[in-house]
């Protein structure tokens, strides 16, 4: 897998290909990229511009980091849920 672009070159070849001087899929080749990954990164600004409806990308940066979260507090959650049964036996059985 290729290393991903810096949003630099991102913002530059959505640029280029916003200016319709070439076509999308030359645009893509000269550039070393694929062409649709030249598409989802135009959509993505359009989303971010406002002129297309979805998730911007601050949007879909927190999501994935609320998702993250909750995974990690589930986890916790299952630990203190192991660790009161424990005890809770602990302190019932006789000594």
């Amino acid at each position: 897998m290729p290393a991903p672009k810096s949003p630099e070159f991102r913002r530059r070849a959505f640029e280029l290909a916003r200016l319709r001087e070439k076509p999308i899929a030359q645009i893509a080749k000269d550039l070393g990229i694929a062409e649709s990954g030249l598409r989802r990164w135009m959509k993505q600004a359009d989303i971010d511009d406002g002129v297309q409806d979805g998730l911007t990308s601050d949007e879909r940066a927190e999501l994935v980091q609320l998702r993250r979260d909750k995974r990690v507090l589930e986890m916790e959650i299952e630990i203190l849920k192991r660790a009161s049964a424990y005890f809770a036996r602990e302190n019932v059985l006789p000594k």
